[in-house]
């Protein structure tokens, strides 16, 4: 019988102070394929990540020693590598302070597993593309993704193969998303990305400039598939939503 090639395991570090949930998540990652360390608090998570290299970091908010949005900070002092945020339900603003330090994505406690395991997914695709964003050409200039396909030299914008007319403030909001998909961004960062790092400009700008993109690329505005929502936080684009 011929041998059948073994997949390598995506590679997930757990930094919790919480053992019960360290244990429970690196059960379930290890179910699930995934090739799995933990640490109970920050500090221990940067010495892990001196002689491992995760692919995705899920770590919790509050801990003692280094809590996660300072653990966000050097992570991303040095690496790109996508990092998802495990908070308590009233910790809305410490998940803006982690998404601002540096954060991907967050999941709020008590979560489920799957919507953990989906998250990591999200996480894993974003990687990928940027990883073949940069294995790429840099003289095509086409950004592919999902069903959005941009031309940042013409800035040509396609949404299902259909073309779609921007103006040059929608255009630079949904090159963002576009280069940060399945990515929750909060809106002081998106206002800064869009309107520049001094900028005034306050969420009831940004509120409007949505809506009006989400005008020219969703089929039910009001109800929409890729650019969704993340209340009080900010915005995630998800440029390949199931039918």
């Amino acid at each position: 019988m011929p041998t059948q090639l073994m997949t390598a395991r995506r590679r997930v570090l757990v930094v919790d102070d919480e053992s019960s949930i360290t244990r429970t998540l690196r059960a379930s990652f290890l179910a699930n394929g995934y090739d799995v360390r933990t640490a109970h608090d920050g500090v221990s998570a940067l010495n892990v990540l001196e002689d491992w290299d995760p692919e995705v970091v899920v770590t919790d908010l509050t801990m003692p020693e280094m809590d996660g949005v300072e653990l966000c900070k050097r992570i991303r002092s040095y690496s790109s590598i996508p990092i998802i945020l495990l908070s308590v339900q009233d910790a809305t603003s410490a998940k803006i302070r982690g998404l601002d330090a540096g954060a991907d994505d967050y999941v709020t406690k008590p979560f489920s597993i799957d919507e953990l395991l989906a998250r990591v997914r999200g996480s894993l695709r974003r990687l990928d593309a940027l990883r073949t964003s940069d294995s790429t050409s840099t003289e095509t200039k086409m950004l592919r993704t999902g069903d959005f396909s941009v031309n940042t030299l013409t800035r040509h914008v396609t949404v299902s193969e259909i073309e779609v007319k921007l103006t040059p403030r929608e255009y630079d909001l949904l090159l963002f998303f576009l280069r940060n998909v399945d990515r929750v961004l909060t809106h002081s960062s998106i206002i800064q990305s869009v309107w520049g790092p001094y900028s005034t400009h306050q969420q009831e700008y940004l509120r409007v400039l949505v809506a009006t993109l989400r005008k020219k690329i969703e089929r039910d505005p009001n109800h929409p598939r890729y650019l969704l929502t993340d209340p009080w936080v900010g915005y995630r684009l998800n440029p390949n939503p199931e039918e």
